[in-house]
Protein backbone atom coordinates (compact mmCIF):
# COMPACT_ATOMS: atom_id res chain seq x y z
CA UNK A 1 0.00 0.00 0.00
CA UNK A 2 1.45 3.32 -0.89
CA UNK A 3 2.32 5.92 1.91
CA UNK A 4 -0.86 8.38 0.40
CA UNK A 5 -3.38 5.16 1.18
CA UNK A 6 -1.57 4.55 4.20
CA UNK A 7 -2.26 8.16 5.08
CA UNK A 8 -5.61 8.31 3.76
CA UNK A 9 -6.48 5.03 5.94
CA UNK A 10 -4.93 6.26 9.17
CA UNK A 11 -7.42 9.42 8.54
CA UNK A 12 -10.43 7.28 7.86
CA UNK A 13 -9.89 5.52 11.32
CA UNK A 14 -8.97 9.13 13.07
CA UNK A 15 -12.52 10.36 11.96
CA UNK A 16 -14.58 6.91 12.40
CA UNK A 17 -12.82 7.31 15.96
CA UNK A 18 -14.01 11.03 16.65
CA UNK A 19 -18.08 9.88 14.84
CA UNK A 20 -18.27 7.26 16.65
CA UNK A 21 -17.28 9.05 19.99
CA UNK A 22 -18.85 12.25 19.98
CA UNK A 23 -22.11 10.11 19.44
CA UNK A 24 -21.50 8.15 21.83
CA UNK A 25 -20.59 10.40 24.40
CA UNK A 26 -24.50 12.38 23.18
CA UNK A 27 -26.28 8.48 23.40
CA UNK A 28 -24.88 7.83 26.77
CA UNK A 29 -26.97 10.79 28.27
CA UNK A 30 -29.59 10.88 26.02
CA UNK A 31 -30.59 7.62 26.03
CA UNK A 32 -30.45 6.70 29.68
CA UNK A 33 -32.14 9.56 30.10
CA UNK A 34 -34.84 8.47 27.91
CA UNK A 35 -34.81 4.89 29.39
CA UNK A 36 -35.36 6.26 32.70
CA UNK A 37 -38.32 8.46 31.28
CA UNK A 38 -39.87 5.52 29.94
CA UNK A 39 -39.42 3.90 32.94
CA UNK A 40 -40.56 5.99 35.85
CA UNK A 41 -43.90 7.57 33.66
CA UNK A 42 -44.88 3.51 32.76
CA UNK A 43 -47.75 2.42 35.02
CA UNK A 44 -46.73 1.55 38.18
CA UNK A 45 -43.58 3.64 37.67
CA UNK A 46 -42.53 6.34 40.70
CA UNK A 47 -43.54 9.11 38.27
CA UNK A 48 -46.70 7.22 36.90
CA UNK A 49 -47.63 8.82 33.58
CA UNK A 50 -49.40 6.61 31.50
CA UNK A 51 -50.00 9.08 27.98
CA UNK A 52 -46.54 10.49 28.27
CA UNK A 53 -44.93 7.28 28.36
CA UNK A 54 -46.91 6.21 25.26
CA UNK A 55 -46.40 9.29 23.59
CA UNK A 56 -42.29 8.70 23.78
CA UNK A 57 -42.34 4.89 23.35
CA UNK A 58 -44.40 5.80 19.97
CA UNK A 59 -41.42 8.52 19.02
CA UNK A 60 -38.62 5.49 20.24
CA UNK A 61 -40.62 2.93 18.45
CA UNK A 62 -40.95 4.74 15.17
CA UNK A 63 -37.24 5.78 15.21
CA UNK A 64 -36.02 1.87 15.71
CA UNK A 65 -38.49 0.47 13.16
CA UNK A 66 -36.83 3.42 10.40
CA UNK A 67 -33.47 1.35 8.09
CA UNK A 68 -30.40 3.82 9.03
CA UNK A 69 -29.60 4.35 5.38
CA UNK A 70 -33.20 6.06 5.05
CA UNK A 71 -32.98 7.87 8.17
CA UNK A 72 -29.92 8.85 6.98
CA UNK A 73 -31.44 10.73 3.94
CA UNK A 74 -34.17 11.63 6.03
CA UNK A 75 -32.22 13.51 8.04
CA UNK A 76 -30.24 15.72 5.35
CA UNK A 77 -32.13 19.17 6.03
CA UNK A 78 -32.01 18.79 9.93
CA UNK A 79 -28.22 17.84 9.27
CA UNK A 80 -27.81 20.62 7.29
CA UNK A 81 -29.93 22.82 10.34
CA UNK A 82 -27.45 21.89 12.73
CA UNK A 83 -23.93 21.52 11.05
CA UNK A 84 -24.33 23.51 8.26
CA UNK A 85 -23.49 21.02 5.76
CA UNK A 86 -24.10 17.41 4.43
CA UNK A 87 -21.04 15.17 3.84
CA UNK A 88 -18.30 15.03 6.16
CA UNK A 89 -17.51 13.82 10.04
CA UNK A 90 -20.06 16.53 11.96
CA UNK A 91 -23.06 15.68 9.22
CA UNK A 92 -22.45 11.74 10.26
CA UNK A 93 -22.76 12.59 13.83
CA UNK A 94 -26.46 14.23 13.67
CA UNK A 95 -28.12 10.92 11.98
CA UNK A 96 -25.98 8.36 14.32
CA UNK A 97 -26.93 10.01 17.46
CA UNK A 98 -30.43 9.91 16.36
CA UNK A 99 -30.76 6.25 15.57
CA UNK A 100 -28.44 5.32 18.52
CA UNK A 101 -30.37 6.71 20.80
CA UNK A 102 -33.57 4.99 20.73
CA UNK A 103 -32.10 1.74 20.53
CA UNK A 104 -29.50 1.85 23.79
CA UNK A 105 -32.51 3.19 25.66
CA UNK A 106 -34.60 0.53 24.77
CA UNK A 107 -31.70 -1.80 25.98
CA UNK A 108 -31.16 0.48 29.09
CA UNK A 109 -34.86 0.14 29.76
CA UNK A 110 -34.72 -3.50 30.04
CA UNK A 111 -32.07 -3.94 32.27
CA UNK A 112 -33.76 -1.17 34.60
CA UNK A 113 -36.70 -3.40 34.51
CA UNK A 114 -34.58 -6.35 35.60
CA UNK A 115 -34.35 -4.55 39.22
CA UNK A 116 -36.79 -6.22 41.39
CA UNK A 117 -39.49 -4.39 42.65
CA UNK A 118 -39.02 -5.37 46.25
CA UNK A 119 -35.95 -3.67 46.51
CA UNK A 120 -37.78 -0.52 44.79
CA UNK A 121 -40.35 -0.95 47.83
CA UNK A 122 -37.96 -1.14 49.98
CA UNK A 123 -36.10 2.09 49.40
CA UNK A 124 -39.37 3.71 49.84
CA UNK A 125 -40.43 2.10 52.86
CA UNK A 126 -37.14 4.05 54.55
CA UNK A 127 -37.98 7.05 52.70
CA UNK A 128 -36.20 7.65 49.76
CA UNK A 129 -37.28 10.10 47.42
CA UNK A 130 -38.00 9.82 44.18
CA UNK A 131 -34.87 10.82 42.35
CA UNK A 132 -32.81 8.98 45.19
CA UNK A 133 -34.27 5.82 44.03
CA UNK A 134 -33.87 6.33 40.70
CA UNK A 135 -29.61 7.30 41.34
CA UNK A 136 -29.30 5.28 44.44
CA UNK A 137 -31.38 1.97 43.36
CA UNK A 138 -31.87 2.09 39.85
CA UNK A 139 -29.01 3.11 38.36
CA UNK A 140 -26.55 1.27 40.23
CA UNK A 141 -28.42 -2.07 40.47
CA UNK A 142 -29.19 -1.87 36.23
CA UNK A 143 -25.67 -0.39 35.93
CA UNK A 144 -23.70 -4.01 34.54
CA UNK A 145 -27.06 -4.84 31.93
CA UNK A 146 -26.72 -1.01 31.07
CA UNK A 147 -22.83 -1.13 30.01
CA UNK A 148 -23.46 -4.46 28.30
CA UNK A 149 -26.18 -2.90 26.34
CA UNK A 150 -24.07 0.34 25.57
CA UNK A 151 -21.40 -1.72 24.45
CA UNK A 152 -23.58 -3.24 21.63
CA UNK A 153 -24.73 0.17 20.70
CA UNK A 154 -20.97 1.19 20.22
CA UNK A 155 -21.05 -1.59 17.64
CA UNK A 156 -24.12 -0.43 15.91
CA UNK A 157 -22.61 2.99 15.74
CA UNK A 158 -19.86 1.66 13.95
CA UNK A 159 -21.55 0.12 11.21
CA UNK A 160 -23.83 2.42 11.22
CA UNK A 161 -20.88 4.99 10.45
CA UNK A 162 -19.48 2.89 7.95
CA UNK A 163 -22.38 3.16 6.13
CA UNK A 164 -22.61 6.90 6.83
CA UNK A 165 -19.82 6.94 3.72
CA UNK A 166 -22.40 6.08 1.53
CA UNK A 167 -22.96 9.36 1.37
CA UNK A 168 -19.71 11.18 1.96
CA UNK A 169 -19.62 11.14 5.50
CA UNK A 170 -15.59 10.16 5.73
CA UNK A 171 -14.46 8.11 8.06
CA UNK A 172 -13.62 4.19 6.66
CA UNK A 173 -16.77 3.49 4.85
CA UNK A 174 -15.83 6.47 2.90
CA UNK A 175 -12.56 5.32 2.08
CA UNK A 176 -13.49 1.84 1.76
CA UNK A 177 -16.27 3.12 -0.63
CA UNK A 178 -14.07 5.78 -2.86
CA UNK A 179 -10.96 3.50 -3.22
CA UNK A 180 -12.15 -0.16 -2.33
CA UNK A 181 -15.29 -0.17 -4.09
CA UNK A 182 -15.34 2.44 -7.02
CA UNK A 183 -11.24 1.96 -7.54
CA UNK A 184 -11.47 -2.00 -7.24
CA UNK A 185 -8.72 -1.79 -5.01
CA UNK A 186 -9.17 -4.82 -2.97
CA UNK A 187 -6.24 -4.42 -0.79
CA UNK A 188 -7.94 -0.81 0.96
CA UNK A 189 -10.99 -3.05 1.53
CA UNK A 190 -9.41 -5.72 3.02
CA UNK A 191 -7.87 -3.06 5.59
CA UNK A 192 -10.92 -1.46 6.40
CA UNK A 193 -12.42 -4.80 6.90
CA UNK A 194 -9.71 -5.93 9.45
CA UNK A 195 -9.63 -2.40 11.17
CA UNK A 196 -13.16 -2.56 11.87
CA UNK A 197 -13.41 -5.74 12.89
CA UNK A 198 -10.26 -5.21 15.41
CA UNK A 199 -12.44 -2.23 16.74
CA UNK A 200 -15.64 -4.01 17.48
CA UNK A 201 -13.76 -6.91 19.26
CA UNK A 202 -11.63 -4.64 21.34
CA UNK A 203 -15.15 -2.58 22.15
CA UNK A 204 -16.62 -6.00 23.08
CA UNK A 205 -13.68 -6.91 25.24
CA UNK A 206 -13.59 -4.19 27.18
CA UNK A 207 -17.21 -3.46 27.65
CA UNK A 208 -17.82 -7.31 28.66
CA UNK A 209 -15.04 -6.89 31.33
CA UNK A 210 -16.26 -4.20 32.63
CA UNK A 211 -19.87 -5.53 32.86
CA UNK A 212 -18.28 -8.51 34.40
CA UNK A 213 -16.36 -6.40 36.95
CA UNK A 214 -19.60 -4.29 37.94
CA UNK A 215 -21.47 -8.03 38.39
CA UNK A 216 -18.89 -9.40 40.56
CA UNK A 217 -18.02 -6.58 43.15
Amino acid sequence: MSPRLLEALWQATLDTFYMVGVSAVIVWFAGLALALLLITTDRGGIFEAPRINTLFGSVVNGFRATPFIVLLVALIPLTRLITGTTIGVWAAIVPITISATPFFARIAEVSLREVGAGVIEAAQAIGCQRLRIIFSVLLPEALPGIIGGFTITLVAMINASAMAGAIGAGGLGDLAIRYGYQRYNTEVMVAVIVILVALVCLIQFVGDRYAYRLRHR
